[in-house]
Parts: C-alpha cells; structure tokens; sequence
C-alpha cells in the first residue's frame, strides 16, 4: 500500500468559494428552511446558518426517520451534515458517496444541488479512501461563508468545532491528510475564520487536553444513560422512532429530550457566539417519516463495480461508505418524503 505522502503528491488544489456560491447560491441566501442530521455536526451548522443568516430548523433526519414540520416540504428545505441523492434535494455533506470515478453512475446528477466535500475535489473510494474529507460539515460551512461575510472565530469556540464529528481525534490521527484538507480549504489565509480555529497559538496540545476534557464534563452533565448530551437521539437502532410522540394529528418531540438537546445547543451557541434562537426551531407540530436503512455488511453484499451499479438503481435516498468494505445506506420505504 502507498505511503499517504506518496497519494497526496500533487494534491495541492485549492477551494474556489466563489464558484461554489455561483454553482449553488442558496447557500448564502437568508431566511432558508432547513433539515439537520440530530447530532453534533448538525445540530452546529443549525445554530451557525440561524445566527448567521436567519435559517430556520424545521426538521431532523437521522437516515431512519424524519421528522417535518406539518405544511413544509423537504424540497423547500436544505439538509444540512446529509448528502441527499435527490435532484430536487438541496444539501451539504461530506460522507465518501462516489464509489469509482472512471465510471460514473448514468443518475449522478441527483447530486447537483449538494455540496459535497469529496465530491468537490473528485475522490472516490476505490482511489481517494484515505484521502476522503477528515472535519466536519461545519467547517466546509464556516469556509464558505466566511469567504464573503465578516466571521469572528471567538477562542472559547475551538473546543466545540474541534470536538464536533471526532476532529479532534483525526488532527493526530491523521495529521498529512487534515493539513492537506486545511490548505484546499484555505485555513491558512489570513481573512480565512478557519485560521483562527486551526492555527491557534494559545493552545499547547497540554492545554488544549484540558480544555477539550472541560468540554466533555459540561457534556456529560446533559448525558442521561444511553444517550449523549451531544445528540438528539430520534430512533433507536432498529429504526423504531425514539423520543417523538404522536399529539392529535401530529408528533412532537417530547419535552425531555427537547430540554436536553436546547442546553446542549444554548452551551454550543454561548461558546461560539452563535445565537440560539427559540423560534427558529421546530420541536413540535411535525409529520414523521420512517425509511429502511441497510448496509452492505448486513446484505453480505461486496463493494465493488457490478454490486454499486445494481445498488444505484434502487434508487436510494442516500448513503456513505464508512470503510471499504461497507456501505451504509437509506431506501425510501415505507415512507417517501413530501416533495413534487
């Protein structure tokens, strides 16, 4: 196996955020309706897109379930930390979907309205695993915003951003490919509100250590058993829904979860700056939608060109490949989402 210095031997591309603005403009439009995914990553780029330019939640898909505000369709709304396989489907993302990029898939353009980390730079799994994106959907967001908007990165939000989708985990794990992405992004500019988060002189690894584990205690005092303070959990594994609670003619997300997930909200947008603004999140009032999610492992199905080509044409609402011999994934069924 190659040396990962030796695969990224000529990888010095960099972002170009104001093609990306151009190519999907709705991600610096204001008053957007948005989906988030229920856990960390997502539940930031809410907090960040409502403070920054007045987003609204109105929903949460974990891949098992959905749960939508009563009157919204999700064609109206971006899925935020979700790549989405729908055309008509507005997202960002930044899970390893592309499977071999010599052959391209005949319905690929269901990915024209996401951004999408990997796909921006063209990796695949069969060539690109190693080199698939290492931070989160956050981080892609403060980026692209922060290329036109005045973006200031408080040093009380670096434990947060770095925690959020296990960075924290990846910078000494994989230190060549996180400098790599860092640069494609143009952490290192100046005017670049990533520097200030990855390139902070105030934290010795010691200190940081010490700041990341403060970080965790304040967590752990919104943990109940089984469930993390930094989740919103809405099913269980098997995919029956958890904490959602039919009222009338509609669901709810029941008290105690909401209450859990709005401290650990209101402690992110304290740290960050980001306002939480009550009214802007939809806990109640909502339709709820249950769909399959499989994997390769659980099919023994193999990764590979014939068996991605067969998957593909179920059609499926979307997917990662988590390592390189599983992929997991959602099928719209029994449920379909409501959008024209």
């Amino acid at each position: 196996m190659a040396k990962i210095q030796e695969l990224l031997e000529g990888r010095d591309d960099r972002i170009d955020y104001d093609e990306i603005k151009s190519r999907f403009p709705w991600i610096i439009q204001r008053d957007q309706k948005c989906i988030l995914s229920p856990d960390s990553d997502g539940l930031l780029c809410g907090l960040f897109m409502s403070h920054m330019l007045d987003w609204k939640v109105k929903g949460f898909y974990d891949g098992k379930v959905m749960v939508l505000e009563n009157g919204v369709s999700a064609s109206e709304c971006i899925f935020l930390d979700m790549d989405v396989f729908r055309r008509n489907i507005k997202s960002v993302g930044h899970h390893m979907v592309l499977y071999n990029k010599n052959t391209m898939p005949e319905n690929w353009g269901n990915y024209d309205n996401c951004i999408q980390a990997n796909n921006l730079r063209g990796y695949d799994c069969l060539h690109d695993f190693r080199l698939k994106y290492p931070l989160a959907t956050i981080h892609l967001l403060i980026g692209i915003l922060g290329s036109g908007l005045q973006i200031k990165i408080p040093e009380s939000a670096i434990c947060p951003l770095l925690f959020t989708d296990g960075t924290f985990n990846v910078l000494f794990s994989y230190p060549e490919n996180v400098l790599n992405w860092l640069r494609y992004l143009r952490a290192d500019e100046g005017q670049n509100p990533l520097k200030t988060i990855f390139e902070n002189e105030k934290y010795s690894v010691f200190k940081l250590m010490q700041a990341m584990d403060e970080f965790f205690r304040s967590r752990d005092e919104i943990s109940i058993p089984n469930e993390r303070g930094d989740r919103l959990r809405i099913s269980n594994t098997d995919g029956i829904p958890s904490n959602i609670e039919r009222v009338a003619n509609s669901y709810i997300i029941n008290n105690d979860a909401v209450t859990r997930i709005v401290r650990f909200i209101q402690m992110m947008g304290t740290l960050t700056g980001w306002n939480y603004k009550p009214g802007s999140w939809a806990w109640s009032n909502l339709a709820l939608h249950r769909f399959t999610k499989g994997s390769f492992e659980n099919d023994k199905n193999s990764i590979n060109g014939p068996n991605i080509k067969a998957f593909l044409q179920t059609n499926p609402l979307s997917w990662a490949i988590t390592s390189r011999l599983n992929l997991e994934y959602t099928l719209e069924q029994p449920d379909t989402m409501t959008y024209p």
